[in-house]
């Protein structure tokens, strides 16, 4: 997919030394169709890191893609430079009255704490409710998902004796779900978290649907009103070494954590980790483009507002 991302982005780059295509502003305004605009809330520390993660997601697509950051005005990032979040980023305030195809919310580093106790909770709570009237359909990432499924649903959250850290097999229980369409039975992916979400809250409430979960890390895929949300709670826009340099980074720091799960050749962390949920990561966000999204857009993108359920691509 020509990915249509901001000049000078740092991932540009990045991806092109990836072979991945992405477009400039300048090329993708000379093609006469309609992108899917996408809009990203990058709650992450390092941002360009994780912006970079999910435009190399986004760009294995035929479809032309125009991409904008969110960013929050009630956080300072500590990690990333004002220059940077100024040049790339918008406010709140910015795109209120914008309309969007598709929407990401990431993870957070702060799931231990109680989501009151997160000072940009309620910005992101106004956020997540506007997203229900100007986002055909949106994906929650991790803490996201979390916050999500305990703002719309009350679904709390519960802390875990030990970090899941590591990357893990999960099973489908909606395989005509058209968000698996040509997976395998079995899948994996990387999840780095401290809490989870109880099975039985999620099954006792019946606008939410369990899509995915594993044996060793529980819910992997939740999703609710037919695929206008879902809500994951691993990550598969991970790249390869990015639980390293979270093993890496916590060791240092003299913090409590054990070897990445089925992550390393031999469990050695000397040895390259085996990559084993990139392929499914990237057919994962390209059925939600596809069916979710591109599919369901109305013609026109003010009508978003007109959805509600999108049941009829359920099953």
């Amino acid at each position: 997919m020509p990915v249509k991302i901001p000049n000078r982005l740092p991932a540009i780059e990045i991806l092109m030394n990836e072979n991945i295509f992405v477009m400039s502003d300048l090329k993708a305004n000379m093609q006469d169709i309609r992108p899917l605009r996408m809009l990203i809330l990058n709650l992450m520390p390092i941002k360009i890191t994780t912006e970079t993660d999910f435009i190399r997601l986004l760009s294995n697509n035929p479809l032309q893609v125009e991409i904008d950051f969110l960013r929050l005005k009630s956080h300072v990032s500590k990690n990333t430079s004002e220059e940077h979040l100024a040049a790339f980023y918008k406010s709140f305030n910015e795109i209120e009255c914008d309309y969007y195809d598709g929407m990401i919310i990431t993870g957070a580093p702060v799931e231990q704490l109680e989501f009151e106790e997160v000072g940009y909770w309620k910005e992101v709570s106004i956020i997540a409710e506007w997203a229900r009237k100007h986002v055909t359909s949106t994906l929650y990432i991790c803490w996201a998902a979390q916050a999500a499924l305990y703002h719309f649903y009350g679904v709390r959250k519960q802390l875990l004796p030990q970090k899941m850290f590591g990357v893990f097999k999960h099973t489908i229980n909606r395989k005509k779900y058209p968000l698996f369409r040509g997976f395998d039975d079995e899948f994996y992916i990387p999840h780095s978290r401290h809490t989870e979400i109880c099975r039985q809250d999620v099954i006792n409430n019946s606008r939410l649907t369990i899509l995915s979960e594993s044996q060793e890390s529980g819910i992997g895929i939740v999703s609710s009103r037919g695929g206008r949300e879902f809500y994951l709670t691993g990550h598969s826009e991970y790249a390869p070494y990015t639980l390293h340099e979270e093993y890496i980074r916590d060791l240092d720091k003299g913090l409590p954590i054990n070897l990445p799960v089925n992550y390393y050749k031999d469990d050695d962390p000397s040895q390259p980790p085996v990559v084993r949920w990139r392929a499914h990561g990237n057919l994962l966000f390209n059925n939600w483009l596809n069916y979710y999204v591109y599919q369901q857009t109305p013609f026109e993108i003010t009508d978003i507002y007109k959805l509600r359920n999108l049941a009829d691509v359920c099953d």
